[in-house]
């Protein structure tokens, strides 16, 4: 979308026939902490999921306060809501059902470029389509392996990147895969399972010792105690995002069985998708139906069901699989621990002049390695690391040697790294900042990597996109694009005094969504005192503001009154 606004042709292909990935495939809890940390291609996103409940059901109906603020879309409406805004797009043809087959490159490095990509659909038709510029936007990054860029599966040791979250050594392990069921326990719209292929009730048996304990109380609660995470607050429509149980007794996460999906062909993928099916349906199929099931959790999983009216073409189960981390690239910024962590000063994370997105979310893997039996085993390589809003270089976009390719998903970084990347607002605004940077290389016909990122910071912010977390300045406030660009230069660091405690989330509103984070608001209101008004004249004159044009610390100018005046004399 972010490409074709610029007036380019854009050509956007989905090897599946549904556009979205897990936000139209089960995904309906957004990871996300705090509403300010919404900005771009998200945040319209959901504000038009918001305004399709409010349209349909009326603006003070139950599954508009349901929605939160659209972030909690039912599947059928997230899918809704992508295709008008793609008939929005004149210039992005889409079409389903086309694999990657072949691509044709320039043979000399490092000015590599992808010269066309061939496609094949479901009946063997191939076609080749040449591009000036291509974006990855997938899961798996299959296209930049295939052009040959470097890239990286499995967890790195400590020592690689100083990461405390890492291993000791290095391995091959994965962060696991689930799927995220929609279900309901509304009769009227509720669909009961049936055991799924290759089911054999010999798999599950084992969990009868798992519900015997105290550890599991409930088949369906949340967040713990339980079997299936069904995530609160409910999503309009009473229905629930199903999801692995953190930390739980049992898990329907499944490490080791996914190391084949990242460099996988489409057939050894689906194996792994129908794997992943049989456990996870075998297990409800099991504790709904088998007799030795105690009867209050047998009962009590028997009020649960598919929903009616979601995933028709999939039997109502989710067409993809919750793939957490594949391919990672090895590109021109290998995003780590260190860059979503504090600064050395101040209250925020560190300063990245060349950001192109921001999120708050923090570190999250659901292990990477099951150690004991499949049902009260535990699974190693877990973590929760919660930070202050960070910001992402234009780098984790780029390969090192191919000139025109983008990679919006499969981003550099390493395995902890990746896992603060690894959320959809995120890999939204890495798509956004992709997008609008492709549109800048091919109308300025230069490489990816030649991009002035403070043109493509204009342009994102232009286009509601956040490059640092503002919690006062808000995407719909008319500072929003001067503030973000003043945050670009340098200029928000350190705007608390020295020793004011760092928080890394706000108070919590409910499950894991939070107030604004504190001690990250610009208070443009606030009389610009003496101390900042020196610190800010010499950032203003290193980015070519001329002095006499900025407003003085004589106790009626603003904070505000300095940062537009700076952006009214950049301008000229």
């Amino acid at each position: 979308m972010a490409a074709g606004k610029s007036g380019h042709s854009v050509l956007l292909i989905e090897p599946t026939n549904r556009i979205g990935g897990l936000v139209t495939s089960g995904l309906s809890h957004t990871d996300f902490h705090s509403l300010e940390s919404l900005s771009g291609a998200f945040l319209d996103f959901a504000n038009r999921v918001e305004t399709h409940y409010a349209k349909t059901y009326g603006p003070d109906s139950p599954q508009v306060k349901a929605s939160y603020h659209g972030t909690f879309g039912e599947p059928k409406v997230n899918l809704t809501v992508f295709h008008a805004l793609l008939d929005e797009q004149p210039n992005v043809e889409l079409v389903h059902q086309h694999l990657l087959v072949a691509l044709k490159l320039t043979k000399s490095r490092p000015q590599r470029r992808i010269e066309s990509v061939t496609l094949v659909n479901p009946q063997g038709n191939k076609r080749t389509v040449r591009g000036k510029a291509f974006v990855d936007g997938t899961y798996e990054g299959d296209l930049m392996a295939m052009a040959g860029v470097e890239w990286r599966a499995g967890r790195e040791g400590r020592d690689e990147h100083g990461e405390s979250l890492a291993p000791e050594t290095a391995d091959d392990q994965l962060q696991a895969y689930n799927f995220r069921f929609i279900m309901t326990q509304d009769e009227a719209n509720r669909v009961m399972p049936v055991a799924p292929p290759g089911y054999r009730r010999e798999d599950f048996v084992g969990v009868l010792d798992a519900i015997a304990s105290d550890k599991i109380q409930r088949v369906f609660d949340y967040p713990s105690k339980c079997i299936f995470k069904a995530h609160l607050p409910v999503l309009p429509g009473g229905k629930y995002d199903i999801n692995d149980v953190s930390r739980g007794l049992v898990r329907l996460s499944l490490p080791g069985k996914n190391l084949g999906w990242p460099n996988g062909t489409p057939e050894e993928r689906q194996a792994i998708y129908a794997e992943h099916l049989r456990d996870q349906v075998g297990l409800l199929y099991f504790l709904q139906n088998d007799p030795e099931v105690p009867d209050k959790f047998r009962q009590e999983a028997l009020q649960w069901g598919w929903c009616r009216d979601e995933f028709l073409d999939t039997d109502h189960l989710p067409p993809q699989l919750y793939v957490r981390e594949a391919r990672r690239m090895q590109g021109v910024h290998i995003y780590t621990q260190a860059d979503s962590e504090y600064a050395k000063e101040g209250t925020r994370a560190k300063f990245h002049r060349d950001s192109i997105a921001m999120a708050d979310y923090g570190n999250n893997c659901h292990g990477t390695h099951h150690e004991g039996p499949r049902f009260g085993g535990k699974h190693s390589g877990e973590f929760y690391n919660p930070v202050p809003p960070y910001q992402i270089p234009y780098g984790v976009l780029l390969p090192k040697d191919v000139n025109n390719l983008l990679v919006s998903c499969a981003v550099s970084s390493s395995h902890v790294g990746f896992c603060a990347l690894r959320l959809e607002p995120v890999w939204m605004s890495l798509g956004q900042a992709a997008g609008h940077a492709a549109s800048i290389a091919v109308q300025l016909n230069q490489p990816v990597k030649q991009v002035d990122v403070s043109h493509l910071q204009r342009n994102l912010h232009a286009d509601r996109s956040a490059t640092i977390y503002v919690s006062d300045v808000l995407p719909d406030s008319p500072d929003f694009a001067v503030v973000q660009w003043w945050g670009a230069a340098g200029g928000l660091r350190k705007l608390y005094s020295e020793g004011t405690p760092r928080k890394p989330r706000g108070k919590k509103l409910h499950g894991q969504y939070s107030e604004a984070v504190p001690c990250h608001a610009v208070e443009m209101d606030k009389t610009l005192d003496e101390k900042l008004d020196h610190r800010w004249r010499a950032l203003a004159a290193s980015i070519g503001v001329p002095p006499d044009a900025l407003p003085k610390a004589n106790g009626s100018a603003t904070r505000g009154d300095f940062i537009r005046a700076a952006a009214a004399a950049a301008r000229q």
